[in-house]
């Protein structure tokens, strides 16, 4: 292992100086949301749908059940801003320069020439690039900004957006999201059509105080195969930010669809996101998520497996440092009968950094001969740090095969000393026993993003012997 590499982590911590042609006065209100829905030009239905959601927000109470997120003030968030650039340039060259260093200090636009089918760049509230290599625009595939998809899908928009999967109900931050969404990804994979290479967006907060609330809604229709990436990135102030997206994927009949992200927010950063998936007869989605950075992340991706012969893969690891509370895992709900799901969560804490893995799975009567695999393990670098499983299960049938395990512990003595024996310092040590701890999450992701988690856990254990 190379341990001498470095990171400048400007590439994540410093905001970019950039014009604005809007900025939202700060807290909520109908007047903002009207406001938000006029610069888009939206249709009526899609103002009616934020303003019911804005509604149920006002009705619902914040969350009190998992980690204390008091010290948001909603009423100083900033709910939308627009940069001043072109919205979904096919060229890089038409993004402004400021902005476009950027990404390209995240190796966004080289990721694309290298590896990926298409890709979308978002910079605060809006899109500013978007591009699909031709020959899948050739075959039906859509993948566009999720603003723009309204106006040229209208059909499929009405149909899918936040109706059966996301619910503005499901609760108060799903409800903020409906009500003050921006930007995101819409993506339709046509009848057995196979996407090999990834489709990737990557998603950019930078200003202080404020708030991004991008919508992926990706649709694979019967037969079809997707692989999909997201990045997530902001700047560090002293002041909250909040993130509260939404991910919404329906896998229809004999689908696949394959979602990975890494999420690496600042840490003055609340994550509250809401990702769910809704599985047809056959169809299976496939999660891959890292969670490294925020103040508190509270994310749960959800499979909801409908049909019958339907199956949920979960990958994830979570990694807490201090001034960091990670509250992760996942929720399965098995409604066909024959379904199958796992679950892998690994997390890793030290600093004093706080993770948790909070899951539900359960099992309708009618989900007959479903198969459930639960494994969850926690790492703790040193006596300060904490973590915790809780597990919940609810099996409402007889005919239902369940395992769950779960680990919790810290690196071993006697592990750092074997490995010192055999000519390793204590810090090399210690780096080699985290570094196949997460393995096996970081296999499973694309390659920049694997090379850059395992880049932000070994920066992040720098001076842990200290």
């Amino acid at each position: 292992m190379d341990n001498n590499f470095e990171i400048d982590r400007s590439l994540y911590d410093n905001p970019t100086k950039t014009e604005y042609n809007y900025v939202s006065e700060p807290g909520l209100s109908e007047q903002i949301i009207r406001k938000i829905s006029k610069l888009k030009n939206e249709p009526t239905w899609m103002l009616k749908k934020r303003l019911d959601s804005y509604k149920i927000f006002k009705e619902l109470k914040m969350p009190t059940w998992g980690p204390d997120i008091s010290d948001l003030d909603l009423n100083k968030i900033i709910y939308y801003l627009d940069p001043k650039a072109k919205k979904n340039s096919k060229k890089w060259e038409d993004v402004p320069e400021e902005i476009k260093t950027v990404f390209e200090k995240l190796g966004i636009p080289e990721a694309e020439r290298k590896a990926l089918a298409g890709a979308g760049a978002q910079f605060e509230s809006n899109t500013i690039y978007h591009n699909l290599k031709k020959d899948l625009e050739e075959k039906g595939v859509v993948f566009l900004d999720m603003d723009l998809a309204v106006k040229k899908y209208p059909e499929l928009v009405k149909k899918y957006f936040m109706t059966s999967c996301i619910s503005p109900r499901l609760h108060k931050f799903a409800a903020l999201h409906g009500a003050v969404w921006s930007g995101g990804t819409f993506i339709y994979i046509p009848k057995n059509v196979k996407v090999e290479q990834p489709l990737q967006a990557y998603f950019r907060m930078n200003s202080l105080n404020s708030g991004q609330f991008e919508h992926t809604l990706i649709i694979a229709d019967e037969g079809s195969y997707i692989n999909y990436i997201e990045g997530c990135s902001s700047p560090k102030f002293d002041n909250s930010s909040i993130h509260a997206g939404g991910v919404e994927i329906h896998v229809l009949k004999n689908a696949r669809v394959r979602y990975n992200s890494v999420e690496n927010w600042s840490k003055n950063t609340y994550n509250l996101n809401t990702k769910r998936a809704n599985v047809q007869e056959n169809g299976v989605i496939e999660w891959v998520n890292g969670n490294m950075g925020s103040n508190v992340t509270m994310l749960y991706p959800c499979s909801v497996l409908i049909g019958d012969n339907s199956k949920s893969d979960f990958l994830g690891i979570a990694f807490a440092s201090d001034d960091q509370n990670q509250d992760t895992g996942h929720k399965l709900y098995h409604i066909g009968k024959n379904t199958k799901s796992t679950i892998r969560s690994k997390s890793i804490s030290k600093g004093g950094g706080i993770t948790t893995y909070r899951g539900l799975v359960d099992v309708n009567k009618n989900a007959k001969n479903s198969k459930i695999s639960v494994e969850c393990d926690a790492l703790m670098l040193d006596n300060i740090s904490k973590s915790d499983t809780i597990p919940v299960m609810k099996i409402k049938n007889n005919e239902t095969e369940i395992a769950h395990e779960a680990k919790v512990g810290k690196i071993s003595d006697e592990e750092i000393f074997y490995l010192m024996s055999r000519g390793l310092t204590e810090e090399e040590a210690l780096k080699m026993v985290v570094s196949g701890f997460i393995e096996p999450v970081v296999k499973e992701l694309p390659f920049e993003y694997a090379v850059e988690l395992n880049k932000l856990i070994e920066l992040e254990m720098e001076g842990s012997l200290g």
